[in-house]
This record gives C-alpha cells, sequence and structure tokens, in this order.
C-alpha cells in the first residue's frame, strides 16, 4: 500500500507540472528539475516493488514528504492564476501605469512561484538523497497471502456458509448439462462477495468431482506469469489424480509446458478453475492450454471485474454476477461468530438494535460479515458495542481482525487501478453514507478536479463517463438510481475504508457541521449536518472542493469570512442546502469551475456572475430563480447549464437571455422556457448534446425543427408544451439528429412525427400526455436500438397489440391510461423484454394477453391497479395460472425490491 500511495502522489505531482505550471514562463527549468527527481523516485519504487526490496518505512517518509509538495505546488499554482485574475481586473491607474512604463506584466508573480518551485527542487532532492532502513513487505509476500486466502476457501465448513445454495445448484446445472461444446462459466462480484467460496462449494460437490476425469484450481491474482500458471496446472492435474508430474519442469520453456497440458487434457472431460482473475487478457494468453475435444469440459473463473466476466471467449459462455445476502441469511451469518458464546447462541435485547445496524452496513458482504461478526464476539458489553460502531473507521483502520477484510475487499482492488481512477474513486468517499450520487454530478465534479485526462477526439465528460463505467466494471461503484436519474453508490465499508486512505493521503476529510474544522491539510472538505450551521473554520485556504450536506433543515448559514478564506476553491456544493442567499463575494471565487445549488431556495442570480470566468457547471434545478441575468453568456467556458423546476408534475422552465447563443463550450442547456426568439436563436450552438425547452407552442414548429436539425450532436431532447390542450408538432424536421438516444416528448401529439422510424440510434423513449387516437405501435416497433419504453397517457385507445418487432426492448411501461382495458403481446415480439412495469391504468381488469410468452422476463410491478385486475391474478382468478407461470421464471432472480431498484436505474430515461 505505502509504494501506491507514494506512487499515487508522484503521478498527482507530474500531472500537475505537465498540465498548468509548465505554461507559466519564467519557471521551466525548475518544472524540468522536478519531474526529473520524480520520475526517478517513482522508477526506484517499481523497482524495488519488482525486486521484493521495497522498504515500507522509506516509502512511509516519503509519502509524508511528497504529500506536503504536492499540495503546495497544487495551490502555488492557483495563487499564481489568482495574482493574475486580481491584476486583470484591477483599477485603471495599474493598468495605465503597467502600460506607460512597461512594466512587465505579472513579473512579481512569475518571480513569486519561481522561488517556491525552487523550494521543492530542493526539498525533493533531499528526499531522494535520505535513505531509511525498515521492515519490508514485498510484492511476493502480497501474492502469497492471496493464494493462502483462496485455498483456505476449499476448507470452509458447510455449517458455516449461508444462502449459497440456490447459487451453487446453478453452478452446477452449468457444469454438468449436456453441452459438448468447452464452456467458461464466470462468476463476478466485489471483493468479499463470496465468489471463491461459492465456486469452492461447487468444485468440491460430489456431483461435480463424479462428472469430470481431472480438476485443477489455481488462483491467478493481480500479478503472474504465464510459465508458472501452466507448471501450477500441470502439478494439480496429476495431484488429483495421485500422478507423478514430469520432473525438471521449472527448467522448461513455455511451448515445452503447453504441449504437456495440451496431451494430458485432449482425451479427458476436464474442469478448470481459474481464481481472481484480473488481467482482461488472460484467457487469450491461456486458452490454447485447454484444448475442446467436444467432451464437455468447463472453465470456470472467479472475478471482480465484470468486463472480464462478460468477455467475448470464442466458446459457450455464461456468467453469474454475485448478489448481496438476504437480510435473514446476513444476520444468520453474523449470529454465528458474534453470538458462539452467549447464553443460547443468541444476541441479548439490549445489544439488538447496534448489531442489526452493523450488519446492514455489510450490505450483504460475507467477507465484511464473518470479519465484523469476529471482532464483536469479544465484545460482551453495550458500552464495548457502541465504541465499536461509533469508530468503525477507525478499527477497520487498526484492528488485526479485520485487515484481512481491508485487504481483500478493497485494497487490492485499489491497487490496480490507474492513478487518475484512484483520485475518482476516493473523491466519492466525500459524500455521505448511503447516498445516491447522479453520474452527470459525480463527472463534471470529477472535470472541475481536474482528474480527467485530455483524450484526442474525446470530450471531458466521455473521457469521465468511461472512468465511471470502469469503476463500475471493477465493482468499486454500485450501480443505482435517483428518481428517473442514472446514479451510482458506494458501498459503506469500500466508503469506511476509502475514507482512511483519503485521510491519510490529506486527498479529503469528512466533518461534522457542529465542529471545529481546523487545519488538517487536505485539499477537500465535506460538511454534513443536520444543525443549520457550521463551526468556525480554521486553516482552510488551500481548500478546492467544498461539499455541504444538510439534512432536515429549514435554514442554514455559512461562516461569515467564507468567501475571502477559499480564494483558490474550484467546487462549491450546496445541493439541498436551504440556504436563501448566495454567499457575499462569490464572484470572487476566479478558481470556481463547479457551482451547485439545486434545490435551494435562492430566488435569483446576481449580475456579478459574469465574473466567474472559469466557471464549467451551473446547476439551479429545483430553485425559484426564473430568468437569468445577462451576464450569464458571458460564461464562456460554461459546459453544462441545469435548470427548471417541477410543479405538480409539469415543468417549469426558466428564461434565458438571447445573448445565451454565443456560449460555444455549452453542451447541456436545461429546460429553457420558449420565448421570443430563443428558440431560433439556439440554433447556432451546434455544439449541444443536451437540449430541453418547456412552454412549447403550436407556432414554434418551424424555428424549432429547424434549431434542432442544426444539431448533429444532440443525443438527449425533451420538448415539453405550453399547456394540454396545445400540440406538440415536430413534422418539420426532416432528418433527426443522427446520435439521438434518450427522447421525451411531454404533450398532446396530432400524429406520431413523420420521421420517429429514422431514429436508429433512440434507446430511451418517453412519450407523456400524447393520447394518440391513431395505433402508435407500428411507427416505433422497428427501431432497432430501442431499449426502454415509458408510455403515459400515450393512447386513448381501448386496446394495444404488440405483434413484432421490438427486438432489443428490456423495459416496458405503462402509465396513467384512462381507456385501456387489455394489452397483447404476441408470441416473437420482445423477445428480450426482462422487466413489465404498469401503474395507474385503472381500466385494465386482466394480465396482458401473452405474458407467458416473454421468455427473459426476470421481473415485473403492477402499481395501483383495478381491483379486477387484482382478482384475476389471485388463487382462482382467470389469470392465475399465468400468473404462477411468470413468478416461476422471475423467482430465480434477486428479491422483488431489489430487481426494481435495478430495472428502474437501468432502463430510466435521463430526464433534464
Amino acid at each position: 500500500m505505502a509504494s501506491v500511495s507514494a506512487d499515487l502522489l508522484i503521478c498527482k505531482f507530474v500531472a500537475i507540472l505537465e498540465s498548468e505550471a509548465a505554461s507559466i514562463a519564467g519557471v521551466g527549468d525548475h518544472v524540468d528539475e522536478i519531474k526529473r527527481e520524480l520520475e526517478f523516485m517513482k522508477a526506484f519504487l517499481a523497482n524495488a516493488d519488482e525486486g521484493n526490496k521495497a522498504h515500507t518505512q522509506v516509502e512511509q517518509v516519503w509519502i509524508v514528504s511528497v504529500r506536503d509538495l504536492v499540495n503546495d505546488v497544487e495551490n502555488i499554482i492557483d495563487e499564481f492564476m489568482y495574482h493574475v485574475y486580481e491584476q486583470q481586473i484591477g483599477c485603471r491607474f495599474a493598468r495605465w501605469i503597467h502600460k506607460t512604463i512597461h512594466f512587465p506584466k505579472h513579473l512579481w508573480s512569475k518571480r513569486k512561484i519561481a522561488n517556491k518551485l525552487q523550494k521543492i527542487a530542493m526539498a525533493i532532492r533531499a528526499i531522494t538523497e535520505r535513505t531509511v532502513e525498515g521492515k519490508s513487505t514485498s510484492s511476493e509476500d502480497i501474492r502469497r497471502w492471496v493464494q493462502i486466502q483462496a485455498v483456505s476457501s476449499l476448507y470452509h465448513k458447510e455449517d458455516e456458509l449461508v444462502g449459497i445454495e440456490g447459487d451453487k445448484n446453478l453452478l452446477i446445472g452449468w457444469l454438468t448439462n449436456e453441452e459438448q461444446r468447452q464452456t467458461v462459466v464466470s462468476v463476478v462480484g466485489m471483493g468479499g462477495s463470496g465468489k471463491t467460496t461459492l465456486v469452492a462449494r461447487t468444485f468440491k460437490d460430489e456431483i461435480v468431482k463424479r462428472h469430470f476425469e481431472c480438476y485443477a484450481w489455481i488462483t491467478i491474482s493481480q500479478s503472474y506469469v504465464i510459465e508458472d500458471l501452466l507448471r501450477r496446472l500441470i502439478k494439480e492435474f496429476h495431484k488429483a489424480k495421485k500422478e507423478e508430474f514430469p520432473a525438471d519442469m521449472n527448467a522448461m520453456s513455455y511451448n515445452e509446458l503447453l504441449e504437456i497440458l495440451v496431451n494430458y487434457l485432449e482425451t479427458k472431460r476436464y474442469l478448470v478453475v481459474l481464481d481472481d482473475v484480473w488481467d482482461v487478457h488472460l484467457w487469450e494468453k491461456i486458452r490454447f492450454s485447454f484444448p475442446d475435444k467436444q467432451l464437455g469440459s468447463r472453465v470456470m473463473l472467479t472475478t471482480r471485474r465484470e468486463d472480464i466476466a462478460s468477455s467475448s471467449f470464442g466458446v459457450e459462455s455464461h456468467v453469474h454476477k454475485i448478489q448481496p445476502l438476504e437480510k435473514g441469511d446476513a444476520w444468520e451469518l453474523f449470529s454465528m461468530k458474534a453470538f458462539s458464546s452467549y447464553p443460547n447462541k443468541s444476541c441479548s435485547p439490549e445489544l439488538l438494535p447496534l448489531a442489526r445496524e452493523l450488519v446492514e452496513k455489510c450490505e450483504g458482504l460475507p467477507l465484511a460479515i464473518v470479519a465484523l461478526s469476529g471482532l464483536m464476539s469479544s465484545k460482551k458489553s453495550l458500552t464495548e458495542w457502541s465504541t465499536v460502531y461509533n469508530s468503525l473507521n477507525w478499527h477497520l483502520t487498526n484492528s488485526p481482525l479485520l485487515e484481512p477484510m481491508k485487504m481483500r475487499i478493497l485494497l487490492f482492488s485499489f491497487n490496480d487501478l490507474p492513478y487518475r481512477l484512484k483520485q475518482c474513486f476516493l473523491y466519492c468517499s466525500l459524500f455521505p453514507e448511503d447516498h445516491v450520487i447522479l453520474n452527470l454530478r459525480l463527472i463534471t465534479l470529477w472535470i472541475a478536479e481536474g482528474f480527467v485526462e485530455h483524450v484526442e477526439g474525446l470530450t471531458p465528460e466521455e473521457v469521465a463517463n468511461s472512468y465511471l463505467m470502469e469503476l463500475f466494471f471493477r465493482n468499486m461503484l454500485q450501480q443505482r438510481f435517483r428518481g428517473p436519474l442514472p446514479a451510482c453508490k458506494m458501498h459503506d465499508l469500500l466508503r469506511e475504508i476509502a475514507l482512511s486512505i483519503a485521510k491519510e493521503e490529506k486527498f479529503c476529510t469528512v466533518h461534522d457541521g457542529s465542529e471545529t474544522v481546523e487545519e488538517t491539510g487536505a485539499l477537500r472538505l465535506s460538511i454534513q449536518t443536520t444543525n443549520g450551521e457550521i463551526g468556525s473554520c480554521t486553516g482552510i485556504s488551500r481548500l478546492c472542493s467544498f461539499l455541504v450536506f444538510a439534512t432536515d433543515l429549514s435554514s442554514f448559514s455559512l461562516p461569515n469570512k467564507f468567501t475571502s478564506d477559499l480564494k483558490l476553491l474550484k467546487v462549491l456544493d450546496l445541493e439541498d442546502v436551504p440556504i436563501d442567499n448566495l454567499p457575499d463575494n462569490l464572484t470572487s471565487l476566479f478558481n470556481l469551475k463547479y457551482l451547485n445549488l439545486s434545490r435551494t431556495p435562492i430566488t435569483e442570480l446576481p449580475e456579478s456572475i459574469r465574473q466567474l470566468h472559469n466557471l464549467q457547471t451551473l446547476n439551479i434545478t429545483g430553485t425559484k430563480i426564473e430568468a437569468l441575468p445577462r451576464g450569464i453568456s458571458k460564461l464562456l467556458k460554461l459546459r453544462h447549464l441545469l435548470m427548471g423546476r417541477f410543479i405538480s408534475r409539469k415543468i417549469i422552465g426558466v428564461r434565458i437571455p438571447s445573448s445565451i447563443s454565443k456560449m460555444k463550450k455549452l453542451q447541456t442547456l436545461e429546460n429553457i422556457e420558449s420565448k421570443g426568439n430563443i428558440i431560433r436563436l439556439i440554433g447556432s450552438m451546434t455544439q449541444l448534446k443536451f437540449l430541453g425547452i418547456t412552454n412549447v407552442k403550436e407556432r414554434d414548429e418551424e424555428d424549432l425543427c429547424a434549431s434542432i436539425q442544426e444539431m448533429k450532436v444532440l443525443s438527449r431532447l425533451l420538448l415539453f408544451v405550453a399547456d394540454g390542450e396545445e400540440f406538440l408538432r415536430v413534422d418539420a424536421l426532416s432528418s433527426p439528429p443522427p446520435y439521438l438516444d434518450r427522447l421525451r416528448l411531454v404533450g398532446k401529439l396530432e400524429k406520431v412525427p413523420q420521421r420517429f422510424c429514422s431514429l436508429h440510434s433512440l434507446a430511451y423513449l418517453n412519450l407523456r400526455g400524447s393520447r394518440l387516437e391513431e395505433d402508435f405501435l407500428p411507427h416505433i416497433e422497428a427501431l432497432p436500438s430501442l431499449r426502454s419504453l415509458w408510455l403515459d397517457n400515450t393512447s386513448v385507445k381501448k386496446e394495444l397489440c404488440f405483434n413484432r418487432g421490438f427486438v432489443k426492448l428490456w423495459y416496458l411501461q405503462f402509465q396513467n391510461f384512462a381507456l385501456l382495458n387489455k394489452i397483447t403481446i404476441e408470441k416473437g415480439t420482445m423477445p428480450n423484454l426482462e422487466f413489465l412495469d404498469i401503474r395507474s391504468c385503472m381500466t385494465l381488469e386482466t394480465l396482458p394477453q401473452g405474458i407467458e410468452h416473454l421468455i427473459k422476463l426476470r421481473g415485473y410491478r403492477f402499481d395501483n391497479v383495478s381491483e379486477k385486475f387484482r382478482e384475476s391474478i389471485k388463487g382462482g382468478g382467470v389469470d392465475h395460472p399465468r400468473m404462477l407461470l411468470v413468478d416461476e421464471k422471475c423467482k430465480k432472480h434477486i428479491n422483488k425490491s431489489t430487481l426494481i431498484e435495478e430495472f428502474t436505474h437501468e432502463y430510466s430515461f435521463y430526464s433534464f
């Protein structure tokens, strides 16, 4: 860990110098010197790890020293830019003096930053010259520890395992079915989820042992040598059959080892387990070792990475994603060890609430449950239990009993992350426990912080989104939703461990609002308060991110000198904070790139907002702001402008000045009010990707379609009619944007827009209040990419018949159909539908006809339906037999509440 921490700091330092300081004239020599020294340090650490000579104490000394230097460089650069800004807006007399006597511009600032960088270069030289001997922990030791932990899974007692029987039977079915082709079975889940334990139980089962002629289990882990894997496979196969394995294998080449293995396996039905796979290229390197002679051989692998599990292996394959333990199973597992020495081996009443809370924190993660139960088994009093609960972060960092959990759940995954993803992951710990974070919010925060690298041909948002997807693939973040919006969440224990790393690295810190915020050296601060105010703050002038999470409050106040203390701030996030007015002198925050005022009671923005020249994201959704000041168009670096509020299911837009069309970097323009000639003017904003317009009128059709037609990169569009009786007209759109993948039309349609069938990229479609009299299904059934279809008061017809198409549709919702009494789904239609959602359709009396033909259905939700509908699916009802068939399909999947959450996220429409 120490080596990784130092590497993170050094990489960050070099990135800062390359991206910012190197462009400041007059300091180039110092920058080059610092970069050379840092690269030497980084190379030395890498060599130390490879040679198993990494000295922990040396690394720790470096970490402390380099960490402070990194923070110094960030602040020196921000300070320099701030001085440049102050001189640019200085008094006329100062500018006249500069011009008249030709005083070199910013000379004092350049000299100051050069002197500071020179001191840093000297400090780094001093660090590299020091040597401190200490106890060594080699990478080979860590790898050996991983293998020992994996092998120990083969020897768990059956009575120590809960909640795996169904998963085990599923895997046994895949291993022993009649398929003769070679098959790869992948088991994927986050660290500590029980992947290895489940596969070990399956591997040891007598049914499996009898089915295969030979079998082998090897652990891969993060570092491996392919020749070593082949040697271990040969040994394991021979050992399982009690055969002598070839001598002198250590001297054999790759080709020789491969020949031995292939010759041994080509006439046998074999089973191989590759445990703990991290490398996406492993299969390509090792697949030739496993001949496919159509004998029913199987290869199983466990991994934390979903991109590995879902790889194209070139053979038959199955993927099983480990789900968290159900609450009952989690409690049973915890109780086995935690209360083993208690009377009747059960929890005493006074401890029950705390015990339940601790189990909840584990969120169904078996390794976490086992580790915590082991720690708590020695605690007998309420005081001891309370102490652990209130200081869980400390125990995760310092308790030897929890060290294996910390290592296996997070540190291996964290160490495997690229440098920039380490920063992005740690940043998520600034959000409160159980907080669901909107994807767009997180992405724009990362960009504002400078975590996102420049990639030729891609926008920062596209690069940042790839980072987010990578964290999902690696099971470091959990995909979730908030309302209809794509979002994510950090596992509670991952967050606790991440916070301990972040605090150690001085990356960020979290405080209760009642605490006095003192100098910590951390560059990011999250205040999480319930009392309505922030205590005194000292030593926060170096902060670059300030986030506030205030819950259950009617009012809130910031410190008096807030803005004057935070001149270098890049991120100010006050979402949901009940603050009536913006902080004094907010516009003096020259470096501010991200300002979130969403759902605050603020009623207007000051004209001086124009001074925030570096602002990239402004979020005022859910506020009472009705119009933007004219100065908003001066923010030429703004990329995302999010506005509007909901009142009684209606979106109320915000008036914008006509000069908004000058903002050529703007990608998101959310919920603008159609007024005057604004729709025609935005036609010049051809860079827009997300656009939402409210108060659209019938007479706007020509201008609206002409403007949309110019937006060739538009991917998400919302149009909201002025009132319920106004028609939404878009027939003048002769060629829709080619990349439009999400479309929401809210308002009455006279007919289906004639270009609907040409929306080949459309994946998410929401038609609300359309009240169409014609059959709209033939117009959308052939859309090749359509995955999610939300129909809300879309038709006034009594019957809807899906008789063909919808080949990729996974999610289908019906809502608020006033007259609909019959839905028919013919066989072969919607072959990939996985979730059916019916709400507030009070005239619908029976299940959709043909629901039994939906072979991939995983879940359903029927809310606020008629009593006749309910009676039809109960025992004795006309639809009860078909309902039993549906339930049989769905019961093998995760519990209903989790399934609803999963699908509501996965197939939701991105609402502006």
